[in-house]
């Protein structure tokens, strides 16, 4: 049974890294179960993380089983069902392995791959891993340990799009998060208005950063990361959003700024694109320019909805 991941890594203190796991069995491979067979419409997970390159000392483990709606499954298995986990780590090297056996016809599928956790201590710009979405969905399966997963506020889970393919009547969400930023004497505007959302040109940020705008300003003491969002297709960059300034830290505990980008995909024509994030230490000077490769397609016939979700973590 084919299984791919995904990972990412957001810091907790200076020493543990909160390392985010995702992985998908593509829809069509989920055998349609009747309501008489519901209680085999299961899939089991185990899992693993390992330290070191050859994996041998293991430091994270779990085993999970994920109860699949029966009432949709005809339309999962024209999407995907997705696992999302995670491990609390210190930075280093790991080797991750998973088992995924559906419960119906009994087929398995595993994956493993190696993911470095950095040490960010010995970087300029500290900054998570950036995470794209398309899809925010209620949590359902809570974690039993309390574990900060940054990907889950208020009983919402962003979910991972893994495979970075996207249709235009979806919206992209991007989080991302900076750690550390330099303080310094900034001009702020005196009285910011609230970021706008709604359009492809506009960018929605947490709490503590708001889109750039011409305003009366005031000099303090304060950080001031920026941060946009670019579209390229070769040399030709299609579209820039907004840029967002963040002048509070907006998670203390962990000294962290933390981005949350909204923007529309409507006025983009199907095709590949590279997608940029921007961002900034405006004080420091510091800054980076990760990008990725990202599919925009046509939407596809209206359906209800059918990517099932379940999250754990472990520590």
């Amino acid at each position: 049974m084919p299984l791919y991941a995904g990972t990412a890594y957001f810091r907790q203190d200076e020493s543990h890294y909160y390392l985010a796991v995702s992985l998908v069995v593509p829809g069509s491979q989920i055998p349609f179960v009747q309501e008489k067979d519901k209680d085999n419409a299961t899939i089991d997970i185990i899992g693993e993380a390992r330290l070191g390159e050859k994996g041998r000392v293991p430091v994270g483990q779990l085993r999970d089983t994920v109860k699949l709606a029966v009432d949709s499954t005809q339309q999962v298995r024209r999407k995907n069902v997705q696992y999302n986990t995670g491990f609390v780590l210190a930075p280093g090297n790991y080797h991750l392995k998973f088992i995924v056996r559906e419960n119906q016809t009994g087929r398995m599928g595993s994956f493993e791959t190696d993911v470095q956790v950095p040490d960010l201590r010995k970087a300029p710009l500290r900054m998570s891993s950036v995470v794209l979405s398309s899809l925010r969905a209620p949590v359902t399966n809570a974690p039993k340990k309390k574990v900060v997963n940054p990907l889950i506020q208020d009983q919402t889970q962003l979910v991972p799009n893994v495979t970075h393919v996207f249709t235009r009547d979806q919206h992209l969400y991007l989080q991302y998060e900076i750690y550390d930023a330099a303080k310094g004497k900034v001009a702020i505007a005196a009285a910011p208005a609230a970021a706008q959302s709604g359009s492809a040109a506009a960018a929605t940020p947490s709490s503590g950063a708001t889109a750039q705008t011409a305003q009366p300003k005031e000099t303090r003491e304060s950080i001031h990361v920026l941060t946009s969002i670019e579209f390229l297709q070769g040399n030709v960059k299609v579209y820039e959003s907004k840029q967002v300034a963040a002048t509070e830290v907006t998670a203390p505990d962990r000294k962290a700024v933390v981005f949350q980008i909204d923007l529309p995909l409507q006025s983009l024509k199907p095709g590949l694109y590279v997608c940029q994030v921007n961002v900034i230490d405006d004080v420091a000077g510091n800054f980076a320019f990760p990008r990725w490769p990202i599919l925009i397609k046509n939407a596809a016939p209206a359906v209800a909805p059918a990517t099932q979700t379940s999250s754990s973590s472990v520590r």
